[in-house]
C-alpha cells in the first residue's frame, strides 16, 4: 500500500492467528494489532477463509507490482538507449548535408577552372570532401542498422510481454466468469435443497445447515421470491413412466420425417451502411416531455432506427419455426410449451436494440412474404393513429396462423421509459383446433438521462388454449443489480384446466428456454414472505429454443439480426403504401439523416393535413345522417369481436395477396 491510514495493517504482511473458537486476531508483528469477535465458529471461519484469501491475493499483487517496477525500468532504459540512436542519427544527418553541400561546390567548381596549376588543388579539394561524405555516409548507414536490430530485438520482446498480459487477462476473466457462474449453481442448489421435504432430502425436519444459512446470508435488497423450484426426478423411483414420457416428449422429431430444406428464391442483403455517428442529446428534447405519450412527442430521426414499428411487429416471424414445432405436437401441453417458447423469443431481438422505430402512418403496411423460403406470409397495417394501433396477419403453410392487433402506451418517467403494449396476440392451429391468446410484458428504457442505454423486459404473461383450458404462466423477471439470479430471467408452469402442473419452462428472454417435463410435485417450505413454494420433480430438460447469433458487424448495423437487415430491403411489386417505399425511412438507413429530418417532418404535415380533412366529412356526414360511422376505416382489417376469446380486434380480411398478384393497387391511399 503506497498511502495507508494511520491504524491500517497491510494484509500481504499481516499476521492471522485463531484465539478460540469465537476470537482471531489479526497484526502486523508490531504495534498494531486487532482482537476480533465473531458471533459463531462458522462466521469466524468465514471471516479467517476470506481474510487468507485477500492476504494471497494482495501478496501476488505485491509481487506483481515489483515486476512490473522492473519491467519499467527496464523499458526506461531502453528508451534511453533508442533516444541516443536517435540523437547520433540527427548528428550523422546534419553531417551529411553539411559534406554533401561542400562537395556540391567542388564539383561545380572543377567545372568551370581551366586547365593548368590549379587544377591538381582542385581535384585534392574534391576528393577529401568525398572522402569526409562517404565516412559520413557509413556512419549513418552503420547508425541506422544499430537502430533498427536495436528496435526490432525489443520490439519482439514487447510484443511477447504484451501477449503474456492479454492471455493472462482473458485467462483471468475466463476464470471469474466460471467461479461466478459456479458461485450461481451452488448457492441456488443449496438453498433448493433447504426448502425439500423430508421424503426428498432424506433428512428428519430442518436441519443445522438451513437455519445456519438463513442466519448468516446477508441481502442487499428484498428479491422477489421464486414460486416454485425444481429437482432432478430419480428414474429408479419414477419407474417405467419416465422412458414413456420422454419419448412422448420427442415426439415431434420422430413422428414425421424431417421436410426438405427450401431453396430461397432470391439472395437476401447481410449489410446495410453503417450507422453515423451523429450526436445529439437526448435530454435536451425529452426534458420537457416528463409524463407525456411518446407517440405524440416530435422525435428526430438521429434516434430511430430504420425501420418501422410494422416491421418490428413482423420481426416476431424470426423464429418461425417453433410454431411449425408446435403444429405438429399430439400433445396441447407439449403444443403449449411451444408457443410459450414462442413468445419469449420474440423479445430477443431487443436486448441492443435501443433505437426508435418509426411511428407508422395511418394506412402505412408491410408484407413479408417468405412463402417459398419459409412457408409463411405476414401482412401488417397500421389501423389508428391516436392511439397508435397496427394490426398483423402471419399464415403458414405448416398449418397455423398468428394474429395480433398491438397499441402501444408509452410514458416517459424522467430516468426511464416504460412502453406498454396493449391488446393480444392469438395463434390458430389447423390440425388441433387449439386457440391461444397472449398479451406482451412491459419494455423499459434505462439511463435515459445519463449512462448506457439498455432495455429491461418485465412483467407476467397468461398463455391460454381457450379449446382445452390448459395455461401457461410466464414470469419475466426485472433486472435487479443486487439479484443473485441470471439477468433476464423468465420461467414458467404449464397446467392443465384443473391446475395440475405438466411442465416447467426456465431460461432468459435473450438467449435460451428449456422445457421439463414434471414428474411430481410437492410443498416445501415458506419462503422470504411466507409464501409456500412448489417443489417440482422433473426430467432433464430439453431444450426448445435458442438465439440465432447476431452478423457480423452488427453493433454498427443498430443491432439488427439476420432478419432484421432483409426488412427494409426493396423489393418489386409491393404496395405503395409499404414502409419499404417510405422515403424518410429509406434517407435513414442511406446515412443523410438531415434530409431524412426534413422529409420526416413534411410526411407528418401531410398526415395532419389529412386528418384534419378526414373530421371535416365526419362532421359534414353526421349532420347527413345521424348514425355514426367511424371517420377512417382499415383496408385490409376489419374490426370484429372474437367469440372464442371474447376480444376485440382487427383481423385480416382478404384481397391483398390477390391484389398483389394482379397489381392492382388503386385502392391505396396516397400517404407517401
Amino acid at each position: 500500500m503506497g498511502h495507508t491510514c494511520r491504524g491500517t495493517i497491510n494484509l500481504a504482511t499481516a499476521n492471522i492467528a485463531v484465539e478460540d473458537s469465537c476470537n482471531f486476531v489479526i497484526s502486523n508483528g508490531g504495534a498494531q494489532t486487532y482482537h476480533l469477535k465473531a458471533s459463531s465458529e462458522v462466521e469466524r471461519q468465514r471471516w479467517i477463509t476470506a481474510l487468507e484469501l485477500a492476504k494471497a491475493k494482495a501478496v501476488r499483487m505485491q509481487a506483481e507490482s515489483g515486476e512490473r517496477g522492473c519491467r519499467n525500468s527496464e523499458v526506461q532504459s531502453t528508451l534511453r538507449t533508442l533516444s541516443s540512436k536517435v540523437e547520433d542519427l540527427t548528428t550523422c544527418n546534419d553531417l551529411i548535408v553539411k559534406h554533401g553541400s561542400a562537395l556540391q561546390r567542388s564539383l561545380s567548381e572543377l567545372e568551370g577552372i581551366r586547365v593548368g596549376a590549379d587544377m591538381g588543388e582542385k581535384i585534392r579539394q574534391v576528393t577529401e570532401r568525398a572522402t569526409l561524405f562517404r565516412i559520413t555516409s557509413n556512419a549513418m548507414i552503420n547508425a541506422c542498422r544499430d537502430f533498427l536490430s536495436l528496435a526490432q530485438n525489443h520490439s519482439k520482446r514487447w510484443q511477447k510481454a504484451l501477449q503474456t498480459e492479454r492471455d493472462q487477462r482473458i485467462r483471468l476473466e475466463e476464470t471469474l466468469e466460471q467461479l461466478a457462474k459456479q458461485h450461481n449453481h451452488l448457492e441456488r442448489a443449496f438453498r433448493g435443497a433447504t426448502v425439500l421435504p423430508p421424503s426428498f432430502s432424506g433428512v428428519s425436519g430442518k436441519g443445522d445447515a438451513s437455519d445456519e444459512d438463513d442466519d448468516n446470508e446477508f441481502f442487499d435488497a428484498m428479491e422477489d421470491p421464486a414460486e416454485f423450484i425444481t429437482v432432478p426426478a430419480d428414474p429408479k423411483r419414477s419407474g417405467s413412466n419416465v422412458s414413456g414420457l420422454s419419448s412422448e416428449i420427442g415426439m415431434d422429431d420422430q413422428s414425421s420425417p424431417q421436410p426438405l430444406e427450401l431453396e430461397p428464391v432470391r439472395q437476401r442483403r447481410t449489410r446495410i451502411p453503417d450507422k453515423p455517428n451523429y450526436y445529439l442529446n437526448l435530454w435536451s428534447i425529452m426534458k420537457n416531455c416528463i409524463g407525456k405519450e411518446l407517440s405524440k412527442i416530435p422525435m428526430p430521426v438521429n434516434f430511430n432506427e430504420p425501420l418501422s414499428m410494422l416491421q418490428r411487429l413482423s420481426e416476431d416471424l424470426e423464429y418461425y419455426e417453433i410454431l411449425d414445432k408446435a403444429a405438429k405436437c399430439q400433445n396441447s401441453l407439449e403444443q403449449m410449451c411451444y408457443v410459450a417458447a414462442f413468445t419469449v423469443s420474440s423479445y430477443s431481438t431487443t436486448v441492443h436494440r435501443t433505437g426508435k422505430p418509426f411511428n407508422p402512418l395511418l394506412g402505412e403496411t408491410f408484407e413479408l412474404d417468405r412463402l417459398r423460403e419459409c412457408g409463411y406470409r405476414s401482412l401488417c397495417e397500421q389501423v389508428s393513429h391516436h392511439p397508435p394501433a397496427a394490426a398483423h396477419h402471419a399464415i403458414s403453410e405448416k398449418g397455423w396462423t398468428l394474429r395480433q392487433e398491438i397499441a402501444l402506451a408509452s410514458k416517459f418517467r424522467g430516468k426511464y421509459l416504460s412502453i406498454m403494449p396493449l391488446g393480444s396476440i392469438q395463434c390458430l392451429f389447423d390440425k388441433s383446433n387449439s386457440h391461444y391468446s397472449w398479451k406482451k410484458v412491459t419494455t423499459t428504457v434505462h439511463n435515459i438521462i445519463v449512462g448506457k442505454l439498455w432495455i429491461d423486459q418485465s412483467g407476467e404473461i397468461d398463455v391460454v388454449n381457450h379449446k382445452t383450458g390448459d395455461r401457461c404462466h410466464l414470469k419475466f423477471a426485472p433486472y435487479s443489480y443486487f439479484s443473485r439470479d441470471v439477468p433476464r430471467k423468465v420461467t414458467g408452469v404449464v397446467t392443465d384446466k384443473d391446475g395440475k402442473a405438466h411442465y416447467v419452462l426456465s431460461g432468459t428472454w435473450d438467449e435460451k428456454m428449456e422445457f421439463s417435463r414434471i414428474m411430481q410435485s410437492s410443498k416445501g417450505e415458506n419462503g422470504t414472505e411466507g409464501k409456500q413454494r412448489t417443489v417440482y420433480q422433473t426430467l432433464k430438460a430439453k431444450e426448445i429454443w435458442r438465439k440465432n447469433p447476431l452478423p457480423e458487424g452488427a453493433e454498427t448495423m443498430y443491432f439488427f439480426s439476420t432478419l432484421a437487415l432483409t426488412l427494409n430491403e426493396p423489393e418489386d411489386g409491393v404496395a405503395p403504401t409499404d414502409s419499404r417505399r417510405r422515403p424518410d425511412q429509406r434517407l435513414m438507413e442511406d446515412g443523410r439523416w438531415d434530409e431524412a429530418n426534413a422529409e420526416k417532418q413534411r410526411l407528418e404535415e401531410k398526415q395532419r393535413t389529412a386528418r384534419r380533412e378526414r373530421e371535416r366529412e365526419a362532421v359534414k356526414a353526421a349532420k347527413d345522417s345521424p348514425p355514426h360511422t367511424p371517420n377512417y376505416q382499415a383496408l385490409w382489417f376489419e374490426k370484429i369481436d372474437d367469440p372464442v376469446s371474447g376480444e376485440t380486434l382487427h383481423v385480416y380480411k382478404g384481397g391483398y395477396w390477390e391484389a398483389k398478384d394482379q397489381g392492382s393497387w388503386d385502392m391505396c391511399p396516397d400517404i407517401f
